[in-house]
């Protein structure tokens, strides 16, 4: 069984999400609620909980003020809010389930049948280096998101978004060019990165590269067009998309 506790300002929601976990979610317990930061703290504490249905805008601290007051964050959180805000991009970034006020119930049980595998696959703590919750915090102390997790076939790895030269497309997977020369397959497909990075100063020259402007050393306009990354890379760029490109790096570089 699951030990679930809920921290949010208004009873309502608590009382809401409650009704639904017992209608629904027969391998969860609720064994305590709070309606504040700081009680919440207390109350994570004392019962050790699973999974936190977790609050973001709360008076006297808000839901990443709680984070910060824990020792540890050896549990799965779902985050509720009721503001599509910057907020959202960070949890994208980071892996981090979250549903919108009001809730839809679907997307609910949906959340709590992937933190449930998330715990049952569990076999110890990850590392702090390598927390979700720590990534969460990182991108959301940031103007925009700095970290990206990407999931690979051994695991999730953080990565710096600055440390990404390019992404290549390969089929439905995606390969993460790195500064160091590395590289990393990963199980997202192109379009995926597009969505998520598209605000980070990544641009889509191609239907099978997205790079990152950062390290573009050149634009030659021969040959039909191109692109020269830092690395010496070719990167080739569609005919539709250049005007764009040349846009997008004016802006890019001020």
């Amino acid at each position: 069984m699951i030990r679930v506790v809920i921290i949010d300002d208004e009873r309502n929601a608590i009382n809401s999400i409650e009704l639904i976990i017992n209608e629904y979610c027969t391998n969860a317990e609720v064994v305590g609620t709070a309606s504040s930061a700081a009680d919440g703290r207390n109350i994570i504490l004392s019962q050790q909980p699973d999974l936190v249905f977790l609050d973001i805008e709360m008076p006297r601290g808000n839901g990443f003020d709680l984070l910060e007051m824990l020792p540890e964050r050896n549990f799965e959180i779902i985050f509720i809010t009721a503001y599509n805000n910057f907020a959202i991009k960070a949890f994208k970034y980071s892996a981090i389930d979250y549903i919108l006020k009001p809730i839809d119930i679907e997307e609910f049980i949906e959340a709590v049948d992937k933190a449930e595998k998330r715990i049952n696959e569990k076999k110890q703590p990850a590392p702090r280096s390598m927390s979700k919750y720590d990534v969460l915090l990182d991108n959301i102390r940031s103007s925009k998101p700095t970290k990206i997790m990407v999931p690979t076939s051994e695991g999730q790895i953080y990565i710096d978004i600055k440390e990404i030269s390019r992404i290549e497309a390969e089929g439905s997977y995606s390969m993460l060019y790195l500064t160091n020369d590395s590289k990393i397959l990963v199980s997202k497909n192109l379009k995926e990165f597009e969505t998520m990075l598209g605000d980070s100063d990544f641009f889509r020259p191609h239907n099978s590269h997205l790079i990152n402007l950062e390290h573009v050393k050149k634009y030659v306009v021969k040959d039909g067009g191109y692109i020269e990354m830092t690395d010496g890379t070719i990167v080739p760029i569609s005919r539709r998309r250049k005007e764009f490109f040349i846009e997008k790096m004016q802006e890019y570089i001020g």
